[in-house]
């Protein structure tokens, strides 16, 4: 290990070895990221300062958390980029005027906090470009929300980057934040470590007996020890712990604190006041204490604090330890606070630094104020345009608590509410919400906080309890003339989709006749409103009617222009409704690829990370349909990745369709338990639907036909908007084959209902095969022979039922004895079934042509060098003609990263260069290939 600069890292050898054993990887060109936890005093920020004093040949940037009520949005951030802003200008657009707009330096639509993460990230690779990066955080647990989130962010997506980050982390207080990245937990220094540090620190040996008991009561944390030592020799420790007491109560935090606090008292009052203007003003700007120290009148007399240990002077303000910030503020009398803080209000630029001058003035009233008020809701204004929603919450809840009059009061607190449940935080929302409730709100008002009421029962549970809350909402902004009533119908509509009910009193159906009887004044938005029509319609009246009302919203969906961000953000937010209309009613595969594709495009356009992994499960349905099983695989790997670097749940509808289209029955099950499990514990009713009929499917290709036969009986009866028709299908091919020929014919009927209306050769396509599986002779022929031919027609077509009616149709003429024409069938449908990689309707496949005397060859294994979804998906882009940067920015990962998958695909692939890659993967092996079912020999 590098001998330590710093004398007080005694007994963390193994500490210090991951942290050089880091920067050996950074230097190597590798990022890395840790995570340094631990309580008050532990010896995290010592750890901090040894890694980047051990930086050399590095570039280091740094950030502090400072405990206070006030957030500025990205501050933090702010404050850690500043070193790199000179390249902001060479970002790619749309991350640079995220960027800007998100640090002030520039005015537009409130940015994706994604999006800026995505242009941090760039920002750090392109800086490590010329030296390695080291980005240094402590106390990230008291960093504004939206930088902390940001920086959780940029950790999620290094791979490739000479970048290395290590957050230092105080438990308990943050032990929620950064969860899931590599950490290390500090704990106390053992009792032979703790009593060097002790000794050294007293300058003297003490008597095994003391050192014991003071080592043991203080849980071997180093900044205990020695600051209650700080001043004492060995021998008033050894002979005076009568006046020392550090067997007190309390954790060590508050020992620390108290023994802080105590130094306090023998400190002149001018520098106690001078400590308590440092403690409420978390800048550390000295200018700003000297103005405000003036305008109380008080002397500059910082030097007892010095002596004391307790804050250090220089280009800024620092106290010893954050513990001596909490101790200085928390010690003061609540009027003194309040005179600090209006110091440091008259001291703060008001045209420069306007949000926190309206902050400390806000602390400095005892009462309503509504100035301050109005200040507070002007600064919340300028957080939202920052994209800063928890900055916004915070500064408007401070606003409703001082505002005097109540109709402003209600006002601004279901502001706040708002803006907390926008920010993640349900629990705050919830109480602001019940503030407002208690005041006069206006109509409109009363519309909102219904509405806010229903959006947190639903991000909390997708029961059918939020629904009939939404139609109430939707109710009252219609009667209010408001355009937000259409948008809130359709709300209430997608709430009653999860909750998986079509009828009954809060089912989709009564929403919809509601909605249609409103008289709701249009959203502002032709599409929104065609699309409401025609889900209604469809809903109320059904397909017969609906199907040509939905349709006429297709155009307007697939063209409509959207001129800003928060239109692109609504557009994507109904897309999933008008999806699953177009899948499951319509029929329709040219539609859903059309709006998929486009939905996909728009959240990366404008990085909206939030919505793009939805978007991506749904073009990935799209592949399923028309056989890319790879590509599909592609689209869900990034719709996973994406999910989890920003911390939502994963999508796993397409997951377990494409596991049952792939016949993996290991895999399918255990996404399949889980989706059950959501579905009675979360109330996701939908969850059952989907499930029901991926057991149908995947037991139907293993012909398993009696499992099959249930699961897709229990996808038909549990009465969704979605899938219902799918387990129809699935349902009718089980129950003939298990002669179960009146479930088989009541399904039928069904479908032929549902499908009717549905001007689409997948629909008209997978109802006459259905109808073949129950008829005879040339009637059964006539009817396999239209499914192929209406299933090819349109313009995307649904391969995988082509493959299937293939197979249906060879099955059915091999038990007519006509095995030639069998044959051809067979093997057609063995060939597309094996291409897929649909394993498991390849495999019934081969058996049906070794029946009929065919020789099949089993698939020889794949090369352990096929690319993963990703490298497919880079390589893919890279033989288009796509840069690296023009690929991190469609990929939101870093140039770095896309080379460094790339060198990985050139080895896979056995080439040299960019220019071989089209030829190379046309015959690149897929991803996430199995062996199994084999390939056709004829003979």
């Amino acid at each position: 290990m590098v001998a330590s600069p710093l004398p007080d890292l005694v007994g963390r050898h193994r500490e210090c070895a991951a942290l050089d054993d880091l920067l050996v990887g950074l230097r190597e060109g590798g990022s890395r990221v840790r995570v340094i936890r631990g309580e008050a005093g532990i010896g995290k920020s010592v750890l901090l300062e040894y890694v980047a004093a051990q930086a050399s040949r590095v570039t280091v940037t740094r950030a502090r958390g400072i405990e206070a009520d006030m957030e500025l949005p990205y501050a933090s951030l702010h404050q850690l980029c500043a070193p790199f802003l000179a390249e902001v200008e060479a970002l790619p657009g749309p991350q640079r005027d995220a960027l800007r707009v998100a640090f002030g330096m520039a005015a537009g639509d409130p940015p994706d906090r994604f999006l800026v993460g995505l242009a941090v990230l760039t920002l750090l690779t392109r800086a490590s470009e010329t030296r390695p990066v080291l980005v240094v955080v402590d106390d990230a647990q008291w960093l504004d929300q939206v930088s902390l989130q940001t920086l959780e962010f940029v950790a999620r997506r290094l791979l490739a980057e000479a970048v290395a980050m290590v957050f230092a982390v105080r438990d308990p207080e943050g032990q929620d934040a950064l969860a899931g990245l590599p950490e290390m937990q500090i704990g106390g220094l053992d009792a032979a470590a703790a009593g060097e540090l002790l000794e050294a620190a007293v300058g003297g040996r003490l008597e095994k007996r003391v050192r014991d008991r003071f080592v043991a009561e203080m849980h071997g944390n180093p900044l205990a020890l020695l600051e209650f030592s700080r001043g004492r020799s060995a021998a008033e420790l050894a002979y005076g712990l009568h006046s020392i007491s550090p067997s007190v109560q309390g954790t060590v935090s508050s020992r620390l604190e108290r023994d802080f606090a105590s130094r306090l008292g023998s400190l002149p009052a001018p520098t106690r006041t001078l400590l308590l203007i440092a403690a409420a003003e978390p800048v550390g700007d000295p200018r700003l204490l000297v103005r405000a120290a003036t305008s109380l009148e008080i002397t500059l007399d910082a030097g007892p604090a010095k002596v004391a240990g307790l804050i250090e002077f220089g280009e800024s303000v620092r106290f010893r330890h954050p513990l001596v910030r909490s101790a200085v503020y928390h010690r003061a009398a609540p009027e003194e606070r309040r005179a600090v803080h209006r110091a440091l209000a008259a001291a703060t630029d008001p045209v420069l630094d306007p949000d926190r001058c309206a902050w400390h003035a806000a602390q400095a009233v005892d009462g309503p104020d509504e100035e301050v008020a109005a200040g507070l809701e002007q600064a919340a204004g300028r957080a939202r345009q920052r994209g800063g929603m928890a900055a916004e919450a915070i500064l408007l809840e401070r606003a409703a608590e001082v505002t005097p009059d109540s109709w402003q009061r209600g006002r601004r607190a279901l502001a706040a509410a708002e803006a907390h449940f926008s920010a993640a935080s349900p629990d705050r929302a919830t109480g602001l919400a019940t503030l407002a409730e208690l005041c006069p709100l206006s109509p409109l008002d009363r519309a909102r906080l219904a509405r806010l009421r229903a959006r947190i029962l639903f991000a909390r549970s997708r029961n059918d309890e939020a629904a009939p809350l939404l139609l109430d909402a939707a109710a009252q902004f219609a009667a209010a003339g408001s355009p937000l009533a259409r948008e809130t119908y359709l709300g209430a509509i997608s709430a009653t989709i999860f909750a998986g009910r079509v009828h009954g009193p809060t089912g989709a159906r009564a929403t919809a006749i509601a909605a249609r009887g409103s008289g709701a004044p249009s959203s502002g938005s032709k599409a929104a409103d065609l699309l409401l029509d025609g889900v209604t319609t469809l809903l109320a009246d059904g397909y017969e009617t609906g199907g040509p009302a939905l349709r006429r919203a297709l155009e307007p969906l697939a063209h409509e222009d959207l001129g800003t961000r928060e239109a692109t953000m609504r557009w994507l937010l109904m897309a999933p409704v008008a999806l699953e209309a177009f899948i499951h009613y319509a029929w329709d595969l040219t539609a859903w690829n059309t709006l998929a594709t486009r939905a996909v495009r728009l959240a990366r356009d404008i990085g909206a990370l939030s919505e793009l992994p939805p978007a991506l499960v749904y073009a990935g349905g799209v592949h399923i349909h028309t056989g890319d099983f790879a590509e599909a695989a592609r689209m869900m790997d990034e719709a996973d990745a994406l999910a989890a670097a920003t911390g939502h749940a994963p999508h796993k509808y397409a997951t377990l369709v494409l596991a049952a289209w792939r016949g993996d029955e290991d895999a399918a099950v255990g996404i399949i338990e889980d989706a059950k499990a959501s579905a009675a514990h979360g109330g996701e009713v939908s969850l059952l639907g989907v499930t029901g009929y991926v057991q149908g499917l995947l037991f139907n290709g293993l012909a398993r036909y009696d499992q099959a036969l249930v699961a897709a009986r229990s996808g038909i009866e549990h009465d969704g908007f979605n899938f219902t028709g799918l387990s129809l299908v699935e349902h009718i091919e089980a129950a003939t084959r298990c002669d179960e020929l009146d479930q088989a014919r009541a399904s039928l009927a069904q479908l032929v209902e549902l499908t009717r209306a549905a001007d689409t050769g997948w629909a008209r396509g997978v109802t006459a095969r259905s109808q073949a599986l129950l008829a005879d002779g040339d009637e059964a022929d006539d009817l396999y022979r239209i499914a192929l031919e209406e299933l090819g027609r349109d313009r995307v077509a649904v391969k995988v039922e082509v493959a299937r009616t293939h197979l249906l149709y060879g099955e059915w003429l091999r038990r007519t004895r006509r095995r030639s024409l069998a044959r051809e069938h067979l093997r057609t449908a063995h060939e597309m079934f094996d291409g897929m990689r649909a394993n498991a309707f390849a495999e019934r496949a081969r058996r049906e042509l070794l029946a009929t005397g065919e020789r099949v060859r089993a698939r020889e294994t794949e090369p352990a060098s096929a690319l993963t979804p990703q490298e497919s998906q880079i390589a893919t882009l890279a033989a288009r003609g796509m840069t690296n940067p023009q690929i991190g920015a469609e990929l939101f990962i870093s140039p770095h990263t896309v080379e460094w998958h790339l060198r990985k695909v050139y080895t896979k692939l056995g080439i040299t260069s960019r220019r071989a890659l089209p030829g190379a993967l046309a015959i690149a092996p897929a991803a996430d290939t199995r062996g199994g079912a084999g390939t056709v020999q004829s003979g």
